[in-house]
């Protein structure tokens, strides 16, 4: 479904668009973000991708460390050949909550900024593999403290003209990627179903087929670069599946 030539040329006399991906480790995040970059590229579409871990988060060298000698958990991206158990953003106490509020805060204004250089960048799309979503989503939202932190931090950190979180059956997306106990992807996957509703902005894809949900996001970007200026604040659908 390529974009035609006066689409590509009307979205390069505006400021970039920004995509965020988001979602329960294992979902098909990486697989999906790069169909969109090829397709967007094959267009004539000019892409850049930012990793949240990396050109946002505060401190995140620290944070890491900081967070393996605390938790002693492992190191690494888990595989179905070599799982791996990690201790980081499945460890909960008050304490931690309140430490990852005065983080969260930093990374929201960070973004912010960084979102404000993006558009100015020159590209066309910029891309966010991550985002502040992806945080909140390890919060304990059931709770009223964190849930008014959440919404605070919703109306701070800037919204993608359209955000995705790639959904998954929490089983699958556990074996692909062997890294936390079931039980706490099962309760990370509702966190971010409970952010989709609570932000009003998010779009969820899936589950799905690989195929299937490649479909839905670009017809949703055909939407968004087809629009004027004044798209970047429309405000998405809340759910969307995928047969």
């Amino acid at each position: 479904m390529p974009l035609n030539n006066s689409l590509a040329a009307s979205q390069r006399r505006r400021t970039a668009k920004i995509v965020s991906f988001s979602g329960i480790d294992g979902a098909g995040k990486s697989t999906q973000i790069l169909a969109l970059e090829k397709w967007l590229r094959q267009s004539g579409i000019s892409t850049q991708l930012l990793t949240f871990w990396d050109d946002v988060v505060v401190l995140s060298g620290s944070r890491e460390f900081m967070s393996y000698k605390a938790f002693k958990g492992e190191r690494g991206i888990g595989s179905p050949e070599k799982p791996i158990q990690r201790r980081d953003k499945n460890v909960s106490s008050w304490l931690l909550t309140v430490a990852r509020f005065c983080l969260y805060f930093a990374d929201a204004v960070h973004l912010a900024i960084t979102v404000r250089r993006a558009r100015r960048s020159g590209v066309d799309v910029v891309i966010f593999d991550r985002y502040i979503y992806d945080e909140l989503a390890n919060l304990p939202l059931g709770r009223m403290s964190a849930g008014l932190f959440s919404r605070f931090v919703l109306k701070l950190a800037p919204t993608p003209d359209v955000a995705y979180v790639i959904d998954a059956d929490p089983v699958a997306a556990q074996a692909r990627k062997p890294e936390y106990p079931l039980e706490f992807v099962r309760r990370n996957r509702e966190a971010y179903l409970n952010l989709a509703r609570l932000s009003g902005t998010i779009k969820v894809v899936g589950p799905g087929s690989i195929e299937s949900m490649k479909s839905s996001i670009s017809k949703e970007m055909l939407q968004v670069l087809a629009q004027p200026e004044a798209a970047s604040m429309i405000r998405p659908s809340v759910t969307a599946s995928v047969e």
